[in-house]
C-alpha cells in the first residue's frame, strides 16, 4: 500500500507539470496554480506514508540544528576569506616556480634552448 502512495504522489506531481504546458493558452497564473496544486496534492499523500513521516521528521528535526549552529561573525567571515586567497596566491607561486624549473629540467634533458 505504500509503494502505490508513493506512486500517486508521484503521479499528482507529474499531472501538475504536466497541466502546466496543457493550459499552455491559459494565463500564467493558471499554469502557476496548476503546478503548485499538483505539488500540495502529492505532498499531502507522500504526508500519509511512512517514509512521508520520516521526511518530513528528519526535515524538522535538520531545522532545529540548524538554529542550533552558531555562524561565524562578520569579520571571522572576512578572516577566514582573506587567509583563502592568501594561500591560494602562495601555492599558484609555488606551482608556477615548481612549473618553470621541471621545464627548464626536461629542455636541458632533450638538448632544447
Amino acid at each position: 500500500m505504500e509503494k502505490i502512495k508513493i506512486a500517486v504522489a508521484v503521479l499528482l506531481v507529474a499531472a501538475g507539470i504536466g497541466g502546466f504546458y496543457y493550459l499552455q493558452e491559459s494565463a500564467t497564473v493558471i499554469r502557476l496554480a496548476s503546478v503548485l496544486a499538483g505539488f500540495a496534492a502529492g505532498i499531502a499523500v507522500l504526508w500519509t506514508t511512512a517514509a512521508g513521516q520520516g521526511f518530513f521528521s528528519f526535515a524538522q528535526e535538520s531545522a532545529a540544528e540548524t538554529r542550533k549552529v552558531v555562524w561565524p561573525t562578520r569579520n571571522e567571515t572576512l578572516q577566514a576569506t582573506g587567509i583563502v586567497f592568501v594561500f591560494v596566491l602562495l601555492m599558484s607561486l609555488f606551482l608556477w616556480a615548481v612549473d618553470g624549473i621541471l621545464l627548464w629540467i626536461v629542455q636541458k634533458l632533450i638538448g632544447g634552448e
